[in-house]
């Protein structure tokens, strides 16, 4: 049986994210203006606070994924304030942990990503991002706790505040409220 080429075209577009929801331009833009400020107050108040401490270490890569959940889909379950700030600090204190326990890197890494996950399901504070977080603190060889409260828990802190102003200020409800 032949397929004509709009049926092919439709049928393959999954793979190309043909089963992403249409997002409107306003959206869009609201998304993307609240990531951008959102992020650019986290990293100066916690540039701030890491010169004011004397600590180099005062933002966490993986903080644009998370700004991704909380700004662009913030009735997520893992852009809620629980997932954001346990679930990152979690997956650093693990990643702290197992970095300490394991000094081979490509063992420990694998290691500190599902522990981190394993845990996460625990706490119910699931967060993508935060398993990238356990990988980051292995590859940096941090070895300090004090990393996971600052600038982890911190800039998510920062961020979740932010993003819950910045939602709320242009209409959507952020964070979720049970029903």
């Amino acid at each position: 049986m032949r397929h004509t080429a709009k049926y092919l075209i439709k049928h393959y577009s999954f793979y190309f994210g043909g089963d992403q929801p249409g997002v409107s331009w306003a959206e869009r833009f609201r998304a993307c203006a609240g990531a951008l400020v959102g992020l650019v107050l986290v990293f100066t108040v916690a540039k701030l606070l890491g010169e004011l401490a004397g600590i180099d270490e005062w933002l966490m890569a993986s903080l644009g994924a998370s700004a991704l959940l909380v700004f662009a889909l913030p009735g997520s379950p893992m852009a809620q304030p629980w997932a954001v700030i346990a679930g990152n600090t979690l997956s650093a204190l693990v990643g702290i942990s197992v970095f300490l326990l394991i000094p081979e890197p490509l063992l420990a890494m694998p290691i500190a990503a599902g522990l981190s996950i394993m845990g996460m399901f625990i706490l119910r504070c699931l967060h993508p991002p935060a398993a990238a977080v356990a990988l980051i603190v292995v590859l940096g060889h941090i070895s300090h706790y004090r990393y996971a409260f600052f600038p982890v828990m911190i800039d998510s802190v920062l961020l979740v505040t932010a993003g819950a102003i910045y939602s709320n200020l242009t209409g959507k409800k952020y964070p979720n409220r049970p029903k």
